[in-house]
């Protein structure tokens, strides 16, 4: 099978022109739409017609042309049949979740997620809805295959975990899914252009469009990839959890987030190159930094087998300054003294983001289970940018860490 390349599946979809021929699409900003022939509109309620049946649409919260065309962008980025796009990263992780699994189903999950993920897996839906989950090391395939039940109805996993940075064996993950006949759905919010998952064995796939996909910070959105039928489901009249649970995406949001698309693989390549610069130099002084990219990192040859070429490690390293308090002077001092970046949560922006992980992103898993998934109080998470230089940057860094005594001045 030749190596699957996202940015010509994208290149190759056909384009969608504005209403008067302009090179971007139009924003269709109806709630509802018309019919012209009476009997059309029972058609479309029934399932019979639709986008892509017909042409047919029937109200925002079901499918929006605006919209609908992101999804497809999307969809073709990661080598999906369909793709849809909600109000948020974790709309679509919940509506994914919804409607795969019923009352009193289970659920195996990387003991390593995204707080809002963990707390949706760990308190919301025990409560709600009898889900349970096991939350597993997954990188210990054994581990992962004895947490299956006879109620697990899909496995759950990041491909770059948040904010530990271990990568996902999808391929052996999916193997077990699918041997014990559920799904494997993957997050690939760190990682997107840089690995394709439904490429290597994924069922679904979700994003936080909100991070590197729309790149500005200044929309909060979310997608679901896979095939038709499933698209087809969570969008279904009567059981469909996108279309009843109604996180629905404005069409202005869709066309902006489109307009950034072409030029996202220029934004991972330079998140990335800046990424494994740093990271590498860090490296090089003794410092314990966390970054795909480094021979170092037990994961490293994973993600070059699963990587598609181009596109580098990823934008994100991690570096433990092992307290609380060290994590946050560290920030600080890079924040309002040298203009390093901004201490705010998010991914995927032009300037450097930080947070320290343990008070912030996974703040909602207890201490027990920040312990067991790794996440230690002084891990400072960099999102990389790419305003100023990166010998600017380089600088700027290298001068904390020289004032913070962590490495010599002649380092």
């Amino acid at each position: 099978m030749s190596k699957f390349d996202p940015i010509a599946s994208f290149a190759n979809l056909r384009h969608e022109f504005g209403e008067h021929g302009g090179v971007n699409m139009s924003v269709e900003a109806s709630t509802t739409f018309t019919v012209i022939d009476p009997t059309t509109m029972p058609e479309i309620f029934q399932g019979h017609l639709g986008p892509e049946v017909g042409g047919c649409y029937l109200y925002g919260r079901h499918f929006n042309p605006t919209v609908y065309v992101l999804g497809r962008q999307i969809a073709a980025y990661e080598g999906a049949e369909a793709g849809y796009c909600t109000a948020s990263g974790l709309s679509a992780i919940a509506a994914t979740l919804m409607q795969l699994c019923d009352t009193g189903d289970h659920v195996v999950a990387s003991r390593t997620v995204y707080g809002g993920t963990f707390a949706m897996l760990h308190d919301y839906l025990p409560v709600k809805t009898a889900i349970a989950t096991t939350f597993v090391d997954v990188s210990d395939l054994a581990a992962v295959e004895r947490a299956f039940t006879p109620r697990t109805r899909l496995l759950f996993c990041e491909t770059v975990s948040n904010p530990t940075l271990r990568v996902a064996d999808i391929p052996g993950l999916a193997a077990i899914a699918h041997r014990h006949g559920a799904c494997l759905v993957v997050d690939n919010t760190f990682a997107p252009l840089i690995v394709a998952p439904l490429q290597h064995g994924a069922d679904v796939v979700v994003h936080s469009l909100t991070k590197f996909m729309n790149g500005a910070s200044d929309h909060i959105a979310g997608a679901v990839c896979g095939t038709t039928e499933f698209i087809m489901k969570l969008m279904d009249l009567h059981t469909g959890s996108l279309m009843l649970l109604g996180p629905t995406m404005d069409p202005q949001v869709a066309f902006d987030i489109s307009l950034r698309l072409p030029h996202l693989g220029l934004r991972m390549a330079e998140h990335s190159r800046r990424a494994g610069a740093l990271a590498a130099r860090l490296a090089e002084l003794g410092l314990p930094v966390v970054y795909p990219g480094l021979p170092s990192h037990p994961d490293h040859a994973l993600l070059l087998r699963l990587a598609n070429p181009d596109f580098g490690h990823g934008g994100v390293l991690t570096l433990d300054l092992g307290t609380r308090e060290r994590a946050f002077e560290f920030m600080n001092r890079l924040q309002n003294e040298h203009r390093f970046g901004l201490m705010a949560v998010s991914l995927g922006f032009s300037e450097t983001l930080m947070s320290c992980s343990a008070a912030s992103t996974s703040s909602e898993m207890p201490d027990d289970d920040l312990e067991k998934a790794g996440i230690s109080p002084g891990l400072v998470r960099l999102s990389i940018g790419y305003t100023g230089t990166l010998e600017q940057r380089w600088l700027q860094l290298r001068a904390v860490l020289q004032d913070m005594g962590l490495i010599s001045r002649g380092g």
